[in-house]
């Protein structure tokens, strides 16, 4: 499935650190709020659960406060309980990360994360739902446009 992602880390590096630093394989899944948000994390996830804190997804974002920029790391496993509304556009599949995510592509724009959809524009492009399962997105069902 070819999907668009935007990410904020460079998610190759991201990956090798963490498959490193926790011997087993890490893979980057996409860059989004994880419920209703207006920010959005890059997360990745692990086949098996972290031995200290159980969750198999992880999310990376920066937080700024007082002046000072840090990386946070937090759970991530609520990823599987959301939606992903998705338009395509040129053979990739393209969604909004986060509530205030005005996202345009060709010509249609998307918008809304995983609180709403507002399509603006061309609005019969091709459409679907999708869900994030063991790390991998899956069509959830086709939306007729």
């Amino acid at each position: 499935m070819n999907i668009h992602h935007r990410p904020q880390f460079d998610t190759e590096q991201v990956c090798a650190l963490y498959s490193e630093k926790d011997g087993v394989p890490v893979t980057y899944v996409c860059t989004s709020a994880i419920n209703s948000g207006t920010h959005a994390i890059d997360i990745f996830y692990r086949e098996t659960p972290h031995p200290q804190f159980g969750n198999r997804y992880f999310g990376l974002y920066y937080n700024s406060f007082s002046g000072n920029t840090q990386i946070m790391i937090t759970n991530a496993d609520a990823i599987e309980d959301v939606g992903f509304e998705m338009v395509k556009v040129d053979d990739q599949w393209h969604y909004s990360q986060h509530r205030h995510d005005f996202h345009s592509v060709g010509d249609v724009a998307i918008d809304g994360g995983r609180a709403y959809i507002r399509l603006v524009g061309n609005v019969h492009v091709p459409r679907a739902s999708m869900k994030v399962v063991n790390g991998k997105f899956v069509q959830h069902e086709e939306v007729a446009a």
